[in-house]
């Protein structure tokens, strides 16, 4: 993950030059500041551009690449690097999904593409002003991005952090080659819900605070959080689940700002830890709690066909199963199932299951047939849980055995683990 690639050196052009010499006059006439004055220190914040007055950001609409802004001031842009462009290939493709899911993308927790992949590309607009809230002296652009990977068969979570596309427009009196971004990570652990002595590893670094320039020549960095294991204790009952939660503060600062209040929690990561056995599939693993996981199941699927249009009447035309009463619901769309693992509660959900079959079919053994259940036998919400929001449905046993297949590869590839949720998809 810390492949790195650099670009060559950017050419000085004409063009560049007198863009920027545009600019600065630009943002000159709008906001006349005396070629003296200078803030004192703490007299300047960066605020959100959304908080700011329409009036006070007129004139602030140019944004500069900072690698030309750097360039006009004499600093060096040799080896920057181009954060996507360097990244490994699940990186790459993780990126590009995650821009094309932009609004959950931009959100506090980020997109959660699985429970082994979520991303943040969050882009920041901030205004330097001073504090009383007046004057406007600079405007601030960049991206942050978040890659989290989850590893099942590991107890890791790896976060690719950057800071990109950095666009400044300072007042010509004001210096942005001194301006800085920070990140700083932070974890704790959810001790209640997690299994006996919980425990966390950190990575060394957990802060990277910057100047603008910095994070144009180097915008990546990777931060690993791991969980010690004690080796296999799920036999003793044991899983080692630890709940965690990673938090990351922004930061945006000059040598003359206070400092910008706006960042704190910008980005959260639950996290769970786990070494359950083979019932997880790999023996331990770790995965984003709050991932939707959906089994998905086709009407158009010619092995699990009929599979799917028992759940599909279930869930959308409960009047046509069985048992029958008025105003019946089934759960799996808005409200999720709930794995179960005790296997004399699976085989009593069963039981009671292959019972409803018999009242409303008879006998049908001989026939092919099978007595297939919704919600399965193997979640809390089976038949045996005392409300009646279930189904039975005789359908073909190849079909049945296959759609019993389908559910166990679910919980295998998705770690779903004892009370885990997860939700149904049925399309047409």
């Amino acid at each position: 993950m810390n492949t790195r690639t650099t670009l060559a050196r950017y050419a000085r052009g004409v063009v560049t030059t007198a863009a920027l010499t545009l600019m600065a006059a630009l943002t000159t006439a709008a906001h006349p500041v005396p070629a003296t004055a200078q803030p004192d220190a703490a007299a300047v914040e960066f605020v959100d551009a959304a908080s700011v007055p329409a009036d006070q950001l007129r004139g602030f609409n140019q944004p500069i690449p900072l690698a030309d802004y750097l360039r006009s001031h004499g600093t060096s842009t040799l080896a920057r690097q181009n954060a996507a462009a360097s990244a490994p290939s699940d990186q790459q493709d993780l990126r590009q999904q995650c821009a094309s899911h932009a609004a959950e993308a931009k959100t506090t927790n980020g997109w959660i593409k699985s429970r082994f992949e979520s991303c943040q590309k969050r882009p920041y607009d901030l205004i330097l002003r001073d504090v009383r809230g007046t004057t406007s002296i600079g405007r601030l652009w960049f991206d942050q991005w978040i890659l989290g990977f989850t590893h099942d068969g590991d107890r890791r979570v790896d976060y690719v952090a950057s800071i990109e596309n950095i666009r400044v427009q300072p007042i010509p009196t004001e210096d942005a080659t001194k301006w800085r971004v920070g990140q700083h990570f932070r974890s704790s652990i959810d001790a209640s819900n997690s299994d006996p002595d919980p425990q966390v590893t950190e990575p060394t670094t957990k802060e990277r605070d910057e100047l603008l320039g910095v994070w144009d020549r180097t915008p990546q960095w990777t931060l690993t959080y791991t969980s010690p294991d004690r080796g296999p204790l799920f036999d003793q009952g044991n899983q080692q689940r630890v709940y965690s939660t990673v938090t990351m503060d922004l930061t945006a600062s000059s040598p003359t700002a206070a400092p910008f209040t706006t960042g704190v929690d910008n980005y959260h990561s639950n996290v769970r830890y786990d070494y359950a056995g083979k019932v997880a599939g790999k023996y331990k693993g770790t995965v984003f709690t709050a991932a939707r996981v959906e089994l998905a199941m086709s009407q158009k699927d010619p092995a699990v066909n009929e599979s799917a249009l028992h759940i599909y009447d279930a869930l959308n035309r409960p009047e046509r199963t069985f048992p029958s009463w008025p105003g019946k619901t089934v759960p799996g769309v808005k409200e999720p199932l709930h794995r179960m693992v005790d296997q004399s509660k699976i085989d009593k959900n069963r039981q009671k299951s292959i019972g409803e079959c018999k009242k409303v079919w008879g006998d049908y053994s001989g026939s092919g047939l099978q007595c297939d259940e919704y919600p399965f036998a193997s979640t809390e919400e089976g038949s045996t849980k005392g409300d009646n929001r279930f189904s039975v449905r005789l359908i073909d046993g190849t079909d049945n055995r296959k759609g019993g297949e389908r559910l166990a590869e679910m919980y295998t590839l998705n770690r779903i683990l004892d009370g885990d949720p997860f939700y149904m998809k049925i399309t047409n």
